[in-house]
């Protein structure tokens, strides 16, 4: 016959990680690329645009053979500047 202390006690330790889980979440760092196609049909410009704005500097990409990926955060940044660019002018 087991303990039915011992089953109290696994199955409250059980409880008490599943609550740290909750009250401390791992961060996800998986970060999300884009290609530049897949890219240019998400934001509505053409894939020439994003190439520009990858040549100038003004996005920052990832090229992995012959391909190029963006990633979102990158972009999401580099997209705010291109916008104040915008309104300078």
């Amino acid at each position: 016959m087991n303990n039915p202390f011992a089953t109290l006690e696994a199955r409250l330790l059980n409880i008490e990680n599943l609550l740290l889980d909750l009250k401390h979440p791992l961060q996800q760092t998986e970060t999300k690329l884009h290609s530049v196609k897949s890219l240019a049909e998400y934001v509505g410009v053409s894939e020439l645009s994003i190439r520009n704005y990858i040549k100038e500097g003004k996005i920052k990409a990832k090229q992995i053979g012959r391909r190029i990926f963006i990633d979102e955060k990158q972009f999401e940044a580099g997209l705010s500047e291109v916008k104040s660019l915008k309104y300078k002018r």
